[in-house]
């Protein structure tokens, strides 16, 4: 997983276990959120920051896999 700004659905499949199919309808409904607020968005990636923000309970697994992703590119 790229620890980047943006989101793909497989870094939310990833952290979440989500389908694919799922996992593009939350990115679309996150960026229209982000849409009606006047940010510019990327089409089928999300701002990572939002996606903790508006994701319930997904801070803890976010943490892991940041730690096993940092542990593995060293």
């Amino acid at each position: 997983m790229d620890m980047n700004t943006f989101m793909d659905a497989h870094d939310i499949i990833e952290i979440t276990g989500m389908s694919e199919a799922y996992a593009y309808k939350l990115i679309k409904q996150l960026n229209k959120e982000l849409e009606e607020k006047g940010f510019i968005t990327i089409r089928g990636r999300v701002s990572r920051q939002y996606f903790e923000e508006r994701i319930y309970g997904v801070r803890k697994e976010i943490g892991k896999v940041r730690e096993r992703y940092q542990r593995d590119r060293a």
